[in-house]
C-alpha cells in the first residue's frame, strides 16, 4: 500500500511507546530529522481514542509488547476506523525474530523496524516511510 509522501518537518507522528527512554530517543532521533511534533501514547489502551483526539497523523509508530492491549490489537483497532486505514503504522519492537516480522506484515503494519534502535539508521528508516516506502528491517 502507497501513501503520499510528506516532509519530516511538516510530519505528525504518533508514538506508541511504553519505554519513557526509546520514546525519548525516537523524539531525538526525529527532531534530528526535522519532525517537529511527536505524540506519545504509553499503552495500547484506548488508542484509537486518543489518536482521534490529535487531528492529522502522518505516520504512527507502535511498539509490540504494549501494556493492556497489544500492538496488534491497537493496530486492528486503529485500522477499524476509516481515517485511519491510510495512515502509515510500523512496528517497532524488539522482538524481530522472523516470525514476529511475517505476524506484523500479515496483521497489516506497513513496515517493520527493530530494537534496538540503530541512532545511525532510525532517521533514514523514518524518512523513507514518509516518502511512502515500507520498511521492513530487523535490526
Amino acid at each position: 500500500m502507497k501513501w503520499k509522501s510528506i516532509s519530516p518537518s511538516n510530519a505528525v507522528i504518533l508514538i506508541v511507546e511504553d519505554n519513557l527512554n526509546n520514546f525519548i530517543l525516537m523524539t531525538r532521533l526525529l527532531a534530528f530529522l526535522g519532525v517537529k511534533k511527536c505524540e506519545w501514547k504509553a499503552s495500547g489502551w484506548k488508542v484509537l481514542e486518543f489518536a482521534e483526539t490529535l487531528g492529522h497523523i502522518d505516520l504512527i509508530l507502535m511498539d509490540i509488547a504494549l501494556p493492556d492491549a497489544d500492538g496488534f490489537e491497537s493496530l486492528a483497532l486503529l485500522r477499524s476506523h476509516p481515517r485511519f486505514q491510510g495512515v502509515p503504522i510500523v512496528a517497532v519492537t524488539a522482538d524481530a525474530s522472523l516470525k514476529n516480522v511475517a505476524r506484523a506484515r500479515e496483521a497489516g503494519f506497513n513496515g517493520f523496524i527493530g530494537k534496538p534502535l540503530d541512532p545511525d539508521r532510525f532517521p533514514e528508516q523514518v524518512r523513507r516511510v514518509l516518502q511512502g516506502e515500507e520498511v521492513w528491517e530487523r535490526e
